[in-house]
């Protein structure tokens, strides 16, 4: 996956990840590619990354919150609709976006254009939910609301049921 060796001998420098164009481990979400770039284990867990796109008017998750990490968003290319609460932000290239542990959010693409997302999540650890998922769909199981909340609980994740679903995510 990367270039690095997962253990640092005494005395030595910690080891560097270098995730080349092309590289990085693939997981298909419906509509959404990513790329795995760092799933914590450079890092002792601290923190992920994670290059997503989005084919046009692709719904995002159901608005959801996490308890134990931080996530953020920033969008390369194209525009990613974020839904924080009742408040829907349109996000094109240069934006980032910083979501706090307990704050109620989700994203998709509604416009006619694919859009990138660079992500990380810290603590790193969280890049197994999306292995998960991927799992599921690359299984031949659909990922149905029900199915993606009991993926979302397992990473202390639930979803935020008090508002209502914004134009364009599923779920």
């Amino acid at each position: 996956m990367t270039e690095h060796a997962r253990t640092t001998p005494p005395g030595t420098d910690p080891a560097v990840s270098v995730v080349r164009p092309g590289q990085g481990e693939e997981i298909v979400l419906g509509t959404t590619v990513m790329r795995l770039l760092e799933d914590g284990a450079t890092t002792g867990n601290r923190i992920g990354f994670a290059e997503s796109v989005l084919a046009p008017h692709t719904p995002g998750p159901p608005q959801h919150r996490h308890a134990e990490h931080d996530e953020g968003f920033y969008v390369v290319s194209g525009t990613v609709r974020f839904t924080v609460g009742r408040d829907s932000h349109d996000a094109p290239a240069g934006t980032l976006v910083v979501v706090p542990p307990g704050a109620p959010h989700t994203f998709a693409n509604v416009s006619d254009e694919p859009a990138v997302m660079l992500s990380t999540f810290t603590p790193g650890r969280y890049a197994q939910y999306f292995r998960d998922l991927g799992g599921m769909l690359a299984g031949g199981r659909p990922l149905t609301p029900e199915a993606n909340i009991t993926a979302m609980a397992r990473y202390a994740t639930r979803p935020a049921t008090e508002f209502p679903r914004p134009p364009g995510v599923s779920g």
